[in-house]
């Protein structure tokens, strides 16, 4: 069995744009595999790279009987203490991506206090297929996050936890616990663990010989140089 060395993984794919990875799973003959549908968009530019930490919530059936406004409030307290749970954010590690199968609902999800905390837990990043709330604050604490709905919701009534930890469906990917995930402007991509090396070879491959070609450009045309050539 092959060992996994998650600082190596990441060492290499912190350097690789998600164009680069695409072309490496295209190598391993992995052509339609991996790029999660281009609905699922960041709030703002960002890149990031990490292992799926995943997690399922699912659309509710529960009756929402008619309640007064204080009764409504411990109806909320309830839900999300014991219907739409976040107990899985627990065990958050360092470089986890958060791959959350809201099941392509415009709710809520995600917001500014839930999104800030899980990055300080050490999420790189968050992706769903569902909705983010609260994205103002979200853009201006910088916590990357890709996301098919800017939602305006809270989850009471509407969703509730179903796993964490298994496979999920983003965007038409399967995403299984520990994948690499890469994300940048030109989308998502998950690679498979024990594909990753032999994708990042090739990624690497193709994001030297970029750089080649582009710096030609440049120094033909006078431009100053930069990181993405050098």
């Amino acid at each position: 069995m092959t060992t996994i060395n998650k600082k190596e993984i990441m060492d290499i794919y912190k350097q690789l744009r998600v164009a680069d990875v695409r072309d490496g799973m295209d190598w391993m003959m992995m052509h339609n595999y991996g790029s999660v549908s281009p609905d699922i968009v960041p709030l703002f530019r960002t890149r990031f790279c990490g292992f799926a930490r995943t997690v399922r919530y699912v659309p509710t059936n529960r009756p929402i009987p008619k309640m007064t406004p204080d009764e409504y409030t411990e109806f909320v307290g309830h839900w999300y203490n014991s219907i739409a749970t976040y107990g899985w954010q627990n065990d958050i590690e360092e470089d986890d991506v958060i791959m959350m199968d809201a099941s392509n609902t415009n709710v809520g999800i995600i917001g500014s206090h839930n999104s800030l905390d899980w990055k300080s837990r050490g999420a790189r990043g968050i992706v769903t297929n569902g909705g983010c709330r609260d994205t103002d604050e979200v853009i201006l604490t910088e916590v990357p996050v890709y996301s098919r709905y800017r939602s305006q919701t809270m989850v009471q009534g509407r969703i509730e936890f179903q796993a964490a930890n298994i496979p999920v469906d983003i965007g038409g990917v399967l995403v299984r616990p520990g994948d690499v995930v890469v994300a940048d402007y030109d989308g998502v991509i998950v690679v498979p663990i024990e594909k990753a090396m032999d994708v990042a070879k090739y990624a690497m491959k193709e994001l030297q010989q970029d750089k080649i070609n582009r710096r030609e450009v440049y120094e033909k045309m006078g431009m100053e140089l930069d990181d993405t050539v050098q």
